[in-house]
């Protein structure tokens, strides 16, 4: 796929910019239904756009048509070999643009991550998200905090799909604890294998979102992708793997100090955890929340902290989390508020009398 672009000058200020898009495929996704990302483009930038079969006309002041062309140019360019994603990419950056004006666009497009499947990529969609990838990428052993819709586990394992393709790793094993499944587990169907599939069924989700199901279901017969419960993790050394720990909040101290010591030459772990939705039982402290003052500043591990800004699920998962926020808020201001009440009302003892 070739690109090219011309610009010129008018009399009045006004400057034109070309660009031919020779696949009608790559076109088509990139203008989006109804000219919808053009649309967007012109909002953001202030210029005028128009659609001319292959062709894109850009008009406007200099310094914006410059800009629109370059950020144009370097998306198309950046799909080349996946026309169908130019469309999601297009989008992606003029998000991420959005947001940060000021951002790098030839970063933004280079932390796009490849998976093998019909989306061809997952993008980092906010600031926290691709402070995450980049920490995955420059760490051994990264834990990622933060409310649910965040895309902890998601671009987790877009990394380690990422890495098997590519060599840099043997295995992929994603794990997870399965609380609820503790004394519990006798009363529910089935042997234990049976009994916690439902708990490592969201990593069978995001593992089939990344490649197609047959290829998945190939390499966890071949035991290059392994799901299993936390669990089964003891007395192993995992060399060259990528280990994910999802919903690490509810490991026990020792669960994470096991988990851990599981790693071997070549391995890195991501462990991902929404601290605010502990199933423990309450007189148990969370391996996520101990971890925390244990590693801090340990060289090769890093923390990161997702916010509700890098909710990334449906908009109202977004308003669901500042209402439960708001709701636990209030609860806390008024258990304080009773608890001052009653140190006032408690009475002070009998006075003390001189002899």
């Amino acid at each position: 796929m070739k690109v090219t672009n011309e610009k010129r000058g008018g009399t009045s200020g006004t400057f034109t910019a070309r660009l031919y898009i020779p696949d009608n495929s790559q076109a088509a996704a990139f203008y989006g239904s109804g000219d919808q990302n053009l649309k967007r483009a012109e909002a953001m930038f202030g210029v005028q756009i128009v659609a001319r079969g292959n062709e894109l006309v850009i008009r406007g002041d200099e310094e914006a048509v410059d800009r629109v062309a370059d950020l144009f140019e370097r998306v198309l360019e950046s799909c080349e070999g996946a026309p169908e994603a130019a469309g999601s990419q297009i989008n992606y950056a003029l998000d991420a643009l959005r947001e940060d004006p000021e951002a790098e666009l030839e970063e933004l497009l280079a932390e796009a991550i490849p998976v093998p499947s019909r989306r061809r990529f997952i993008r980092p969609r906010t600031a926290g998200q691709r402070v995450y990838a980049r920490s995955i990428r420059d760490h051994t052993i990264i834990f990622a905090i933060g409310p649910a819709g965040t895309g902890k586990t998601y671009i987790a394992m877009a990394m380690a799909v990422d890495m098997l393709m590519r060599e840099e790793v043997r295995r992929l094993v994603l794990v997870r604890p399965a609380v609820e499944a503790g004394e519990k587990l006798g009363y529910l169907p089935g042997d234990f294998t049976e009994k916690v599939a439902p708990y490592l069924r969201p990593l069978y989700d995001a593992l089939h979102d990344m490649m197609d199901f047959d290829r998945a279901m190939r390499l966890v017969e071949r035991g290059i992708v392994e799901v299993v419960p936390l669990a089964y993790m003891r007395g192993r050394t995992l060399n060259e793997s990528f280990v994910v720990l999802d919903e690490a909040q509810n490991t026990t101290y020792e669960q994470m100090k096991m988990f851990l010591t599981r790693l071997g030459f070549g391995s890195k772990a991501v462990v991902t955890g929404d601290i605010t939705q502990i199933d423990l039982d309450e007189n148990v402290r969370s391996g996520l929340v101990e971890v925390q003052d244990i590693l801090k500043g340990i060289d090769g591990t890093d923390f990161v902290y997702l916010t509700r800004r890098d909710v990334v699920r449906h908009p109202i998962i977004q308003r669901v989390v500042d209402a439960y926020d708001n709701y636990e808020a209030k609860h806390r201001a008024d258990r304080r508020a009773s608890a001052a009440r009653a140190g006032k009302r408690r009475p002070s003892g009998p006075a003390k009398t001189g002899e």
